[in-house]
């Protein structure tokens, strides 16, 4: 790692994205006070680590650097970066390892090296480590059990997808990056640089809607998770969550990413949160569980 060339601090690369702006909440006031230090600590340092992969003016080499950095540095090798010890130093309040978010910066080098994606299995792959450690890590911070896991990587894997999808235009416009895999615009008739455009083509609206039902698909398999886990905050605010993946998933198989709105407005997640909430707390008092289907969207 070469240190001399980092003459600014991770922290000034930021985007200015905070965790208010996601599509998913983070530390929301679902969460129990206690956790949302950790939470936080971990949202900053993975947030300085996305900004970096996805800088616009930083070379490859200079942005390894940095995600080498803050790796030395979580793991306790210097103290320059605030993002780094702070996780640091709240994880060892907890005695968790650093396990998930090492992971994570395992997705972010892919990020600065690698621009596309083969077929669904690569694409799954980047979910294990750039979105499955976010949901684990949650788990582990409420103590929650290893065998609830399997249902949160699929929800993880769904959000991600999701997000892949909202953005597959400005991602190939800003960063030449496209996680559509290859073998699907192939099988469509479609190409790489037809997401440059205004308006999606009828082969990449076919390729982008069947990718969306795909990720249904993912959705529908994590529909226990909150079901599974014991904690009640946690069970809300996955189910907060559930119901935001489930509505944008349903707007991506149906409209075009390109030209058509496929996020949700702040009144809408206002609405999506409330109903979320609604729908755990009944499910709870009536001791029912909810089912997963993973034959639906497949």
């Amino acid at each position: 790692m070469n240190v001399a060339s980092l003459m600014t601090s991770a922290s000034e690369l930021r985007s200015g994205k905070t965790h208010r702006d996601e599509n998913f909440p983070v530390a929301s006031w679902i969460i129990h006070p206690r956790h949302r230090a950790l939470i936080l600590a971990f949202y900053n340092f993975v947030r300085t680590a996305d900004d970096i992969a996805d800088h616009a003016t930083l070379s490859e080499g200079d942005k390894l650097n940095y995600l080498d950095l803050l790796e030395a540095e979580l793991l306790g090798q210097g103290d320059s970066q605030p993002e780094a010890v702070n996780l640091r130093r709240a994880l060892a309040e907890r005695s968790m390892p650093p396990r998930h978010a090492l992971d994570v910066l395992t997705a972010f080098r892919m990020d600065v090296t690698k621009l596309r994606y083969e077929n669904w299995d690569e694409v799954i792959h980047y979910c294990r480590y750039s979105a499955m450690p976010v949901g684990r890590f949650m788990l582990d911070v409420h103590g929650e059990s290893a065998s609830t896991w399997a249902a949160s990587d699929a929800l993880c894997a769904g959000l991600q997808i999701n997000n892949h999808l909202q953005d597959c235009g400005k991602d190939y416009r800003d960063l030449n990056r496209v996680y559509l895999p290859r073998e699907a615009l192939a099988i469509h008739g479609a190409s790489v640089e037809e997401l440059g455009k205004q308006r999606a083509s009828a082969a990449l609206l076919q390729c982008l809607h069947s990718l969306a039902a795909r990720t249904e698909g993912l959705l529908n398999e994590s529909k226990s998770l909150s079901g599974e886990v014991k904690d009640f905050r946690l069970g809300l605010e996955i189910s907060v969550i559930q119901t935001f993946a489930d509505k944008i998933v349903r707007l991506l198989k149906v409209r075009d990413p390109l030209s058509q709105t496929v996020h949700l407005g702040p009144v809408e997640l206002l609405g999506y949160s409330l109903a979320g909430v609604a729908s755990e707390m009944t499910r709870r008092a009536t001791g029912r569980r909810p089912v997963s289907n993973p034959a639906a969207g497949a």
